[in-house]
């Protein structure tokens, strides 16, 4: 493997694409970006230009300058001269099975090929890559990926450690905080975790216990407000008192593993999406899809700034 990276093919320049792009250009790496697209080159420009204030924010290395950034629809063109590939492609697996077919033969030993797959397993997309399954690793991130630090690490069966050490150092440098899962589960951990909890906001809402807008606030006022600043276990070790986790056990594995009983396993009829759908566009209040999400950006970055302080 190379020691040093410093240009990065991105394939795939929807949201995320786009994103892993401005945050790569702010850490000073070239990157070559293709995507076949109908006005994807446009699409990616204007997403960087936009994303620049926010990266300076956050104490960019480098200003995310047009020169660094080239674009073009010819994969092979792309990819040629790349240290890494970030693959963000539609989420099937015929799909990156043939993609990946084709950067295996392309690509050089040492070149390491990064998914940013949410829900596809390593083992399986790396099938369709007989010469060098080991540099191929899922390096996923969250939306938006220039914002929010968490990348989550996944080896395939034929992973090698090399390539799982390479890339989480080379995240790090990005300011990113990865984990490495040492199993390969559907949806990861993160995304699992988030579909734990929405699963019970559904069937709160299906169940008429509460409204959307409602159970929106007592996640985003409650533990969610925690969640910004500790994870759940260090925050129940301090809920545990003098005792830490140990009087924590002690005092609540009977109350919440009698919850634990009783949470639902809703079903997503047309009723309930007609509901959720209603409740949150009344939540949103008219604001548009623009206007929130600069909201998101804005309360990250005043969050990040306060998490980097400590």
């Amino acid at each position: 493997m190379k020691n040093s990276i410093s240009r990065v093919a991105v394939i795939g320049t929807g949201v995320i694409g786009a994103s892993w792009t401005a945050l790569f250009l702010a850490h000073g790496l070239e990157v070559i970006a293709t995507d076949v697209a109908p006005g994807a080159e446009d699409r990616l420009r204007e997403y960087v230009r936009n994303a620049a204030p926010a990266m300076q924010r956050l104490g960019a290395k480098s200003p995310l300058s047009a020169g660094r950034l080239s674009f073009t629809e010819d994969l092979a063109q792309a990819v040629a001269t790349a240290d890494l590939v970030q693959e963000n492609g539609p989420e099937r697996i015929d799909f990156k099975r043939s993609l990946y077919g084709k950067l295996d033969a392309l690509l050089s030993p040492e070149v390491i090929i990064a998914s940013s797959s949410s829900g596809l397993t390593m083992s399986e997309i790396q099938t369709a890559c007989p010469a060098h399954p080991e540099r191929c690793v899922i390096g996923h991130p969250f939306n938006p990926p220039h914002l929010i630090p968490l990348v989550e690490i996944v080896g395939g069966a034929k992973t090698s450690e090399q390539t799982i050490r390479r890339v989480a150092d080379f995240y790090t440098t990005l300011g990113k905080r990865t984990i490495r899962l040492h199993k390969e589960v559907p949806g990861h951990v993160a995304n699992r975790l988030q579909a734990a909890l929405w699963r019970e906001v559904a069937h709160l809402v299906a169940s008429g216990v509460v409204s959307v807008s409602d159970a929106d606030t007592a996640v985003c006022w409650g533990p969610g407000l925690r969640w910004g600043v500790m994870g759940p276990n260090l925050l129940f070790h301090l809920g545990g008192g003098a005792g830490g986790m140990e009087h924590f056990f002690d005092q609540f594995t009977g109350p919440m593993t009698a919850w634990w009983k009783v949470l639902g396993s809703p079903e997503i009829t047309p009723e309930l999406r007609k509901k959720i759908v209603a409740g949150v566009l009344e939540e949103a209040g008219g604001r548009s899809l623009e206007d929130l999400a600069a909201q998101r950006d804005e309360g990250l970055l005043g969050l990040l700034a306060i998490r980097a302080r400590q």
